[in-house]
Formats: C-alpha cells, structure tokens, sequence
C-alpha cells in the first residue's frame, strides 16, 4: 500500500486535531484530591475552621471503621455573601459512597440531620465511617450550609484494602429484623424496573413495528394525516394507559402489604448545639496585616494582652486548613497532611513569653508556598480582602486559641 503526502489544508487540519485530541486523552493528568482548593479563599478563612483534627486510621481493610475526630470554629465576621450556619450539616467529603458515615455527633450530641451553629463558638465533633470501597481515599471534613453550599475542610489520603464484595452494612429494623441495606431490596427494585422498561419496549415497538418516519412524514407533507392513527393505535394506547395503571396501583398495594410498619424518612433541625467550653485570658487586637507577593508571606502586628496566670507564647497559626508552626514551641505528632502543614512557618519578632497582665506588640510572619498551592494568596483580589485565622497560644496549662482577622494589604515589594 502506498501512502500519500496530505496536501489538502483542510485535511491537514483535521489531522492536526485529532491529533490534539488523542493527546489530550492520553496523557491528561490524574485529579489527585478534591477540588477544596476550588473554594475561593474568603470561604476557607472566614467561614469554618477545622482543628485538632485526627483522622483514627491510615489503612483499614473493607467493614473497618475510622473516626475523624476534632474542633470546628465558626468565624465571627462570617462572609456577608454566604448565608449562615443556621441549617448546617455535618457531613464527609469522599468520592462517593467508599465509606458510609456510621455515626456522627457534635459534642456528645448525634446528629444525623441538620442543626443550627452559632458564630463564634466552637463545637467539638466526631464523624464514624465504616470502609465500603477498595481504593485510595482523600477523606476531607465537610459541612454542607443551607444556601452556602459545601465548606471543605482539610482532607487527607487513607487506603481501604479487600473486596467491595465483602462489604455489608447490617442493621436491626424496629420490628427486630436484621437486613442487610446494602442488598436489601436489589432484586424487588430490578424486577419492577424491568417490568417498566419492557412496558416502555412495548410502547415503543408498537408505533415502530410498520414503515414509520419517512411514510408518515410524506403523509405530514401532504396534509393526509387522517390515516397516521387508527382505530387499533387507539385501542392499544388505552390499554397501554389503563395496564400502567392497573400495574402501579398493584404495585403500591402490594408495597404496603409486605411493609406494613414504615415511618417516613427524618427532616428538619435537631436545634442549636451547645459549644464547647474554650479556655480564654488572651485578648488580641490586629493592628495591620499584608501579604508579601514575592516572598509568599504574610507579615501581621497585633497588641496580646496575657490575663491568664502563666506565660505565654505564640505556638501556631491556622487558616484555610493550612497550620503554621513556631517550630521553637510546637512541633505536630498527630500526622496532619504535609502539604497543609508548615512546621517551621511561624516566627515572632519577640520569642520572649508573654507574662501574666503583661501587653505586648508583636510581629508574626507566616511563610509557606502553601499560600500560593493552596490559593490562598488569592485573597488579596477579591472585593473585600480581609483575612480570618485561628491564632494559639500555648501556656503551662495548655493552649488558647483566639480568632483574628481583618483587612489584609498586598505588598509586592
């Protein structure tokens, strides 16, 4: 065979895109995580932030458990743009079902439906999933906001081994009967639904059966259109409408029959949850914050104020998910995903503790390319460019986390 030169612009181009195309396909890259990083940065700094946060198991095998255990801040100056937690649920981000969420509680409260979160407070919550699918997993923190839509929190990757076969989800029904609600009602769901589709086959082979498009659009064309339907068309399409009905109504009644104890499916609020109770004696005041473009850093001057009864030094810095650490006060043994984690980001003008009654100006820096791979730099052009931060303070009895934030100024010098 003998190839020949292409010589046509037309086909050249052709080519040329196909060729784009099959290159596309082949070597697009793999979407590695979630799209948390998707939210635009005002939504992950002034909305809910997430600390404290474990996450009970790297690996477990198909049936296992995990729990995803932690504190959950709602932001004081809560976005104008974003309607409030007053219906919020908490809830896992996944892709998809490979875990089912087991349990989950606010404090030592269940909810499996949507309650109501107050500003400024902090809830403790804890989230239990049961593995469904093998696979690797980015297993995120999630509240779902009525009107607000999803805010994602941190997530990181966790690995369930075995057979999506083994999986069973058993559970005892109010009547004392244990049912398996992963297969429970597989086989009465695909019967009816292929009793409906050969319904519709039916339907659809009437009308097809005998020359159909072309003779009855020349009868369209030549305005005979008395003979398209007959008088069986007509029969047939009654009996078609009075088989549906009959067929669904036997269906309802025998629904009811084999399920004569059902409660219908749970709405509403529980209500508002009660927060959990912070330690406080730090009083801070934000006097100016800017974002250094080229050094990916952010330079804040604040007045601290120590009413507790020890000293004080500054530990650590969250925002967006992202922790930055003063590596002189705190270092993380909790396995925190690495690239939301900066253990050496945090530095202070003055490491010198803060003594008791003592007020103080201080200068902190949070540096780390995190702000640029996690767009949070993105802040600085938006509309309104005011920064939200959890700041800890760490003292012989503990830590203090205090909120802070307020307008933050670009420098790109």
């Amino acid at each position: 065979m003998i190839l020949k030169p292409i010589t046509s612009k037309k086909a050249r181009w052709t080519v040329a895109g196909c060729a784009v195309a099959l290159a596309a396909v082949m070597f697009a890259p793999v979407a590695g995580a979630h799209g948390e990083k998707s939210q635009q940065a005002f939504l992950r700094m002034r909305t809910i932030h997430w600390f404290d946060l474990k996450w009970s198991k790297e690996k477990l095998a198909v049936n296992e458990e995990m729990e995803v255990t932690g504190k959950l801040h709602t932001f004081s100056n809560w976005p104008e743009t974003v309607r409030k937690p007053d219906t919020a649920f908490l809830n896992i981000g996944i892709p998809g079902p490979v875990f089912i969420r087991a349990e989950s509680y606010i404090g030592d409260q269940l909810v499996p439906r949507s309650v109501s979160l107050e500003l400024g407070k902090t809830y403790d919550f804890k989230v239990v999933l049961r593995a469904r699918r093998p696979g690797d997993w980015h297993v995120h923190t999630m509240m779902n906001v009525e009107g607000g839509g999803p805010v994602i929190g941190p997530g990181k990757w966790v690995s369930i081994e075995g057979s999506m076969a083994q999986f069973k989800n058993e559970v005892t029904t109010l009547t004392g009967k244990v049912i398996d609600i992963e297969k429970f009602g597989a086989d009465r769901a695909y019967f009816w639904h292929a009793i409906q589709y050969l319904i519709g086959l039916a339907w659809m082979w009437w009308w097809v059966r005998r020359p159909c498009f072309i003779p009855r659009f020349i009868k369209m064309q030549s305005g005979n259109e008395a003979g398209l339907v007959t008088e069986e068309d007509r029969k047939a399409t009654i009996g078609f409408i009075v088989g549906t009905v009959v067929f669904t109504a036997f269906g309802y009644f025998k629904g009811n029959s084999d399920f004569p104890v059902t409660i219908p499916l749970q709405a509403g609020i529980i209500g508002v949850m009660t927060p959990t109770e912070m330690p406080g004696g730090v009083n801070v005041h934000l006097i100016r914050a800017s974002y250094r473009v080229p050094g990916r850093e952010v330079v804040m001057s604040y007045h601290v104020t120590n009413n507790t009864e020890s000293p004080i030094q500054v530990a650590e810095m969250e925002t967006g998910g992202i922790r930055f650490l003063n590596a002189d006060v705190k270092q993380d043994d909790t396995g925190y995903p690495q690239n939301l984690l900066a253990e050496s980001g945090l530095t202070v003008d003055d490491a010198t503790p803060i003594a008791p009654g003592e007020t103080k100006q201080i200068e902190i820096r949070a540096q780390d390319a995190a702000w640029e791979t996690e767009r949070l730099s993105d802040l600085i052009y938006d509309p309104d460019s005011r920064f939200g931060a959890l700041l800890f303070f760490k003292n012989a009895s503990g830590e203090i986390v205090v909120e802070v934030g307020g307008p933050m100024i670009p420098s790109f010098t």
